[in-house]
């Protein structure tokens, strides 16, 4: 057992998260998002939100600052509830918004793709790795 790593952070997550490079991809997605089409890597934890998913990966992987979050646009006028919500879970109120079918070519290309438990729609977001910052 690990100490200090958020135990949501399971190896398989670690793993792929720890060998990805500088702008390398991860997909944290809902239930509803078709993850098994998309990813070699997909790592299911059905019992969490994808906010909370998205904290934990927080703790550990740093966002790159030259590509901000991407959401799924819904097409209304300003940003769902899950998506403020996961916009602060990522640390950043920058973003990028594409819609569906851009959405899913941008998936295809991400490293890891961890799909949720969560039922609220919109609730989908690619974080680019970014570099950590020295001591």
């Amino acid at each position: 057992m690990l100490t200090g790593i958020n135990p949501l952070l399971t190896g398989a997550m670690l793993k792929p998260l720890d060998e990805m490079g500088h702008s390398d991809l991860v997909a944290v997605v809902d239930a509803n998002f078709p993850a098994h089409r998309f990813a070699a890597e997909c790592v299911e934890v059905p019992g969490v939100d994808v906010v909370t998913m998205t904290r934990a990966i927080r703790e550990v992987f740093p966002i790159d600052a030259d590509n901000p979050p991407v959401l799924m646009d819904s097409g209304a006028a300003a940003l769902t509830p899950v998506q403020e919500e996961l916009l602060d879970a990522a640390g950043s109120q920058d973003r990028v918004l594409v819609d569906r079918w851009s959405y899913y070519d941008l998936v295809e290309r991400a490293r890891l793709i961890i799909s949720t438990g969560e039922l609220r729609l919109w609730a989908n977001v690619v974080l680019a790795k970014g570099l950590p910052h020295s001591r």
